[in-house]
């Protein structure tokens, strides 16, 4: 394999790439550009996974061998606008989930604590949740 003319690339992925670029075009690239092809074709990118099982097995009655690969990690890449737009839409629907639960159980609390104290806003009228919460 050839050397770049200003800078070493460490990636075979990349210097396969720039192997096939004319020599003179490849000189009057700059370091900063071949940094930023290096960059771009992935280079370092490649990280451990928390599980990565790569193995390949025979199919029977044929000659031929498929393989299976399964990784599993943290997703580091940018984000799609479609997939920007379903988190934000899941993330407020979590939050708005949780201000009306919480909501919900607040206002719970303030009737049993209201009818623990036998405050009665109503004549002659009650939700029952009292009655049904003395008998647990």
């Amino acid at each position: 394999m050839e050397e770049t003319p200003s800078v070493k690339v460490a990636s075979s992925r990349s210097q396969s790439f720039l192997n096939r670029i004319p020599k003179e075009i490849l000189a009057t690239f700059t370091e900063e550009q071949l940094s930023h092809l290096h960059s771009a074709l992935g280079a370092g990118s490649w990280k451990k996974h928390n599980v990565d099982i790569r193995t390949t097995f025979p199919i029977p009655f044929v000659k031929s061998r498929l393989y299976l690969v399964l990784l599993i990690g943290r997703n580091r890449r940018d984000l799609s606008r479609k997939e920007k737009q379903i988190s934000a839409f899941t993330i407020t629907l979590v939050i708005t989930g949780f201000v009306l639960a919480s909501s919900l159980f607040g206002l719970l609390v303030l009737y049993l604590i209201k009818s623990a104290l036998g405050i009665n806003l109503f004549q002659n009228f009650s939700l029952g949740i009292w009655d049904w919460f003395k008998g647990l």
